[in-house]
């Protein structure tokens, strides 16, 4: 009997002790100096191939950061840019590949359903590693080159980010 109760003792204080080796949480996330840089810089690059666009940049948690949106963007660009940067976020992965991993038939297609998710090419993560510490959404591109310009925003910072 002795030795189970020392046993059940042991047992008792590791379980106590435990909260004492609790650490405080660290990581990384996109500050406002590197939201800017990654939303100029993708406003700079559509603007480059004749487009005005909106751009949205989220932090690690889905917050938004930085929201830009060219002088001559479409009202419904502000959501779309939102909502592509948080599909990029959530998923960790480019928006086009979560719509090719999504699509009709697939075992994720209930993905779609999601809130704040929309199938469309534009949202791209902001990777440390493997690690997503943010997203950049950009919507209103005529030529199809949203995923361009928000790759462009990451490539800005892309030293930033190793």
């Amino acid at each position: 009997m002795s030795a189970k109760l020392t046993l059940a003792c042991g047992a008792v204080l590791a379980a106590l002790a435990a909260p004492a080796t609790a650490q405080v949480l660290t990581h990384r996330d996109v500050s406002l100096a590197m939201g800017l840089a990654i939303a100029t810089e993708a406003v700079t690059e559509c603007e480059r191939t004749g487009n005005s666009i909106s751009v949205a940049v989220l932090d690690r948690t889905g917050r938004l950061r930085v929201f830009m949106q060219g002088d001559k963007a479409q009202p419904h660009n502000i959501e779309l840019a939102q909502r592509k940067a948080y599909t990029a976020l959530t998923f960790g992965r480019p928006s086009q590949e979560w719509i090719e991993r999504t699509g009709p038939g697939s075992e994720t297609a209930g993905q779609r359903s999601l809130s704040q998710v929309i199938a469309l090419r534009g949202g791209v993560p902001i990777k440390i590693g493997t690690e997503t510490i943010g997203s950049v959404g950009v919507s209103g591109s005529s030529s199809g080159g949203d995923e361009a310009c928000a790759l462009a925003g990451v490539k800005k910072v892309a030293d930033q980010l190793k």
